[in-house]
C-alpha cells in the first residue's frame, strides 16, 4: 500500500507538501532562535546550550537535539527524492518541447529547482561553518556560537552565500507553501488569496529574519 502510495505523482507530491511543511516549521523556529543574537553574547549562548538541554531529565542531554535533527534529515531527504523524481516523470512525459511555453509555469519550476539546489548546496557549507567549523574563518570555537556568528558574518563570502541562499529560501517558500496547500486540498476559490497572502508574508519575514543576523554584524550593531 505506501509502495503504491509512493510510486504515484499524487504521492510524491504530498510527500513534498508533508516533508516542506515540517521544514517550514523548523524554520519559523530558528529564525526566532537566530534573532536572540540581538540580546547580546550572554543570551545567545544560554539560547544554544538549551537547545542541547530541551526535555531534560527525561531526555538525556542532546538526545531531543538529535531527534529534531533526524527528523529534519528525512525531511529533506525525502522532499528532495519526491522533487527529483517528479522532474523526471515531468521530463519523460514530455520529451519534446511546448511550442508556446507556459512563463508562469516555468519561472516558478526553475525557481523552485534551481533554489533547492542553492539550498542543499547552502546547508552542507551552513553545517560545516557553524556545526562542525570545518569551514569556519578565524577558528572554530567550541561552545561560543556567538563569536562563531560573528567570524563568519565579518567575512564578505559568509555575508554573499548566506544572502543569497535565504533570498532562495524567500522564492521557495513563496511558491512551495501555496503548491503544498493546493497537494494538501486547502486551497478553494475563497481562501486561495487568503493563502496567497499567508505564503507572501511568511517568505518575506523569514527572508528578513535571517538576513537580519548578517546585516546586524555587518552594520556594527552585532559585535
Amino acid at each position: 500500500m505506501a509502495r503504491t502510495v509512493w510510486d504515484s505523482s499524487v504521492g510524491k507530491k504530498t510527500v513534498m507538501a508533508v516533508s516542506g511543511l515540517i521544514m517550514l516549521l523548523y524554520l519559523v523556529a530558528h529564525m526566532i532562535g537566530n534573532l536572540k543574537i540581538y540580546f547580546g553574547a550572554g543570551e545567545f549562548n544560554h539560547y544554544a546550550h538549551w537547545l542541547r538541554t530541551v526535555g531534560e531529565p527525561f531526555m538525556h542531554y542532546e538526545w531531543t537535539l538529535w531527534l529534531v535533527r533526524v527528523v529534519l534529515v528525512v525531511a529533506v531527504v525525502a522532499h528532495a527524492t519526491s522533487a527529483y523524481q517528479l522532474s523526471r516523470r515531468d521530463i519523460r512525459a514530455r520529451p519534446s518541447k511546448y511550442v508556446h511555453k507556459k512563463r508562469g509555469a516555468s519561472y516558478a519550476t526553475r525557481t523552485m529547482r534551481w533554489g533547492g539546489i542553492i539550498l542543499g548546496l547552502f546547508i552542507v557549507w551552513h553545517l560545516l561553518d557553524l556545526t562542525t567549523g570545518t569551514v569556519h574563518p578565524g577558528g572554530f570555537q567550541e561552545g561560543h556560537p556567538y563569536q562563531n556568528v560573528v567570524d563568519t558574518f565579518s567575512t564578505w563570502y559568509g555575508n554573499v552565500v548566506y544572502i543569497v541562499a535565504m533570498l532562495a529560501l524567500g522564492l521557495h517558500i513563496r511558491h512551495g507553501f501555496w503548491s503544498a496547500a493546493q497537494t494538501l486540498g486547502a486551497g478553494s476559490r475563497s481562501r486561495d488569496r487568503a493563502l496567497k497572502t499567508i505564503a507572501n508574508v511568511l517568505a518575506l519575514l523569514l527572508t528578513a529574519g535571517f538576513i537580519a543576523v548578517p546585516v546586524g554584524v555587518m552594520t556594527g550593531v552585532v559585535s
